[in-house]
């Protein structure tokens, strides 16, 4: 049995109504990337471009922090490369 432990449709969430969402401009052509938007609580949620009102997940900002430096550092270049 699978649970989430942190994830919501994006329509359930009263707070993400008012927030702005931002993608990076590195996305395609076409749009599609991952979306991320700051929470009044601090929060940060992310959500996929193609998909507006489906699934968003909230992270704390400890977790988005984490996950950037992570980055920043080439630890998931792996996943891009050929």
């Amino acid at each position: 049995m699978h649970h989430a432990y942190n994830g919501m449709a994006a329509t359930d969430l009263q707070d993400l109504h008012e927030v702005v969402w931002q993608k990076s401009l590195h996305s395609n052509s076409q749009g599609s990337c991952v979306e991320f938007a700051k929470l009044p609580g601090g929060d940060v949620a992310v959500r996929n471009s193609r998909h507006p009102d489906g699934p968003a997940l909230v992270y704390t900002r400890a977790e988005i922090e984490a996950m950037l430096l992570g980055v920043k550092d080439g630890e998931f270049d792996h996943l891009i490369s050929g």
